[in-house]
């Protein structure tokens, strides 16, 4: 490469404390070119794109396969400089200096910067996220064409979260209700059940998950209730799926003595680092449960498992809870950021623009509803 191009950077002027970005939120930042004498550019270009992609591969006997899927929710272009041989179409856009003149394709020495603004499409998109056989990714990328030359890029990623909105989800508001019970044998006897419910099925991030529950021991040993939130990462791709389960969170009741009905409260605190449910990716999933059973000495411990969804904690949410839709974590649609001069702002989509979204994952006659209680793995 040259050394007349000495830096090509993309930048962005975060918009909140957490830096992050949602539907309908204004991206500003520049591309800072520096060269060290004169030079003559074909194109120079910024892109804003999302996409997700999954990629892992499987050893059968002396043959390796490799699982490839990719799905992409959008992609816009800025020229700066343009190719005067190539057309913008319609998700390109040529810019404009300050006074409104085209940027010249002769760049001397020095360090040249050149804004830029974006808007995040204004429509459902999973919240970017990276696990050991997927992501999905958010980024702008620089690209600098010289003739002669090869390209030079830079990118950085942009950090975008799904916000919720609870009218149109309310199965996240139902509460949640199962029982177990379980005859003893061998070295103990007599039989334990428990009944146990849930508020609801949507938490937010640094919120109390409470779980109540009503025990019966009539074993003759000590029992203990315990609790596990787990995670699961599910990705997909040629029409297989790949898993990845962790326990996240595990806590331990008090032990309740033979012969003993209790009723006990459990308050297990969301973490405020807890990566968010995902739910309205192709080719990605990311699922929550818990775990609720009863620990009992030589004996297999009865389990009851339920669906939760963790949602991303608003800013204002992090800080006071006023009403029960900040207390699920969620937020309306749109940003309270005002559009920049010359930005068009976005319509809100229909509601049937939402329905062509990922085909549902009981297709791959393998992923299990929200409502499964079956197996973790």
């Amino acid at each position: 490469m040259s050394t007349t191009v000495k830096r090509l950077e993309v930048s962005y002027n975060p918009i909140n404390q957490n830096d992050t970005f949602t539907s309908g939120d204004v991206v500003s930042g520049h591309v800072t070119l520096e060269v060290v004498k004169e030079c003559e550019i074909e194109s120079l270009s910024v892109k804003f794109k999302g996409k997700s992609e999954v990629l892992w591969s499987e050893r059968h006997g002396q043959t390796t396969v490799v699982y490839h899927s990719k799905d992409k929710y959008f992609s816009i272009k800025h020229y700066f400089i343009q190719d005067k041989q190539q057309k913008v179409n319609n998700e390109e856009t040529l810019l404009l200096s300050q006074n409104s003149q085209t940027y010249s394709n002769v760049v001397p020495p020095g360090c040249h910067v050149y804004p830029f603004t974006f808007q995040v499409p204004l429509k459902e998109m999973p919240s970017s996220f990276k696990g050991f056989a997927g992501k999905i990714v958010y980024l702008l990328e620089a690209k600098l064409s010289r003739s002669m030359r090869l390209n030079k890029k830079s990118s950085t990623k942009l950090n975008f979260v799904c916000k919720t909105n609870p009218t149109s989800v309310p199965e996240l508001m139902a509460p949640q209700h199962e029982s177990k019970d379980k005859k003893m044998k061998f070295f103990n006897s007599g039989t334990v059940a428990m009944d146990v419910n849930l508020e609801k099925t949507g938490f937010c991030q640094g919120e109390g998950l409470r779980v109540t529950a009503h025990i019966n021991n009539s074993s003759t040993r000590d029992i203990k209730p315990k609790y596990c939130i787990y995670r699961k990462h599910s990705f997909f791709a040629c029409e297989k799926r790949k898993v990845d389960t962790r326990d996240l969170l595990k806590e331990v009741g008090d032990p309740i003595p033979p012969s003993t009905s209790t009723n006990v409260t459990r308050v297990i605190t969301i973490p405020p680092d807890m990566e968010p449910s995902i739910r309205n990716c192709s080719n990605i999933m990311v699922e929550h449960r818990l775990r609720v059973y009863l620990d009992v000495k030589y004996a297999s411990d009865p389990e009851i498992k339920f669906p939760i969804v963790i949602l991303q904690a608003s800013e204002a949410s992090a800080v006071a809870l006023p009403s029960a839709a900040a207390g699920l974590g969620f937020e309306p649609f749109g940003t309270p950021h005002p559009q920049p001069f010359g930005l068009e702002p976005q319509q809100p989509p229909a509601a049937s623009q939402f329905s062509d979204a990922p085909p549902p994952y009981a297709s791959y006659g393998m992923y299990p509803s929200v409502n499964d209680l079956g197996s973790k793995s």
